[in-house]
């Protein structure tokens, strides 16, 4: 599992035109699953998006969560994230988990963050052609890839 999480001063999906969702401050994840990705990958970056430190303290230094600013999230699937670049221009997708898969991991995250947060989330629609918006604050952007903990 592979997010890319950005820290925003707002957020928004868009669908068919229409605002879907949208946060103020807070982190926008955009997440990709693979075929080899299970539970214990939600649970593992579930509680690393929510508590990782990348918002500023009254001194001004990266010092604390989302959680602890009371900020919000918005979850939006991309499985472009595990494209592979290496042979020729076009991506391939290969790695990327197929939707009977994916789907319901991604909604195991939303419940995982939705629990880690202590409240609800925003999020896009699997599989959705979707317009994300934001304001990135800093900017702050990490990857974090679960494959890769040590």
């Amino acid at each position: 599992m592979i997010a890319v999480a950005q820290r925003v001063l707002e957020s928004s999906v868009k669908i068919d035109g229409k605002i879907k969702d949208q946060i103020g401050v807070g982190l926008l994840i955009l997440l990709g699953i693979e075929e080899a990705d299970e539970q214990e990958d939600v649970d593992w970056l579930s509680k690393k998006l929510v508590n990782l430190r990348i918002f500023p303290d009254e001194l001004g230094i990266m010092n604390r969560s989302v959680l602890e600013i009371g900020g919000e999230l918005l979850l939006i699937s991309q499985f472009t994230l595990h494209a592979s670049t290496k042979k020729g221009n076009r991506p391939s997708y290969i790695k990327a988990a197929r939707p009977e898969i994916a789907l319901p991991l991604y909604q195991k995250m939303i419940q995982a963050l939705e629990s880690e947060l202590g409240k609800p989330i925003g999020t896009g629609t699997f599989g959705a052609d979707m317009k994300v918006s934001l304001v990135n604050d800093g900017p702050v952007t990490l990857c974090i890839d679960t494959k890769n903990k040590v």
